[in-house]
């Protein structure tokens, strides 16, 4: 029997200035693992994801990526510089209905950010 096994899943995230939105990442913290100057391969810990040259506005106004992080409240801190510096919006955390607090964040093209952390769930067993 054959085993299917996966490997890795990657978002392609849109860039109306690429430049500037790949600096806005790299100030988040993301690591520049590859580029060819259209196409950039971005990883912070496990987690990856492709910025690509492409603009399509009304597409990265309904794009959203969720990163899940330990300590919430740290990259919020961290991410309020972060959209100082670069003029974009930036939410404060709050506790989700869905067990999670998070906040959003805006990155140059429009693309929505959530950060996340898990919360306890008042309805698991004991």
């Amino acid at each position: 029997m054959m085993t299917l096994q996966t490997e890795e899943i990657k978002a392609f995230v849109p860039a109306r200035d690429f430049a500037r939105s790949l600096d806005f990442y790299q100030a988040l913290g993301f690591e520049l693992h590859w580029t060819d100057g259209e196409l950039a391969y971005l990883c912070h810990g496990d987690c990856a994801f492709l910025l690509q040259d492409f603009e399509a506005p009304d597409f990265a106004a309904n794009y959203q990526m969720h990163l899940q992080v330990l300590d919430v409240e740290a990259w919020h801190a961290l991410a309020r510089g972060v959209a100082e510096r670069f003029d974009t919006s930036i939410g404060t955390p709050e506790d989700r209905p869905w067990a999670m607090r998070d906040f959003t964040l805006f990155d140059p093209s429009g693309v929505l950010w959530r950060i996340a952390q898990r919360l306890p769930r008042s309805d698991a067993p004991a």
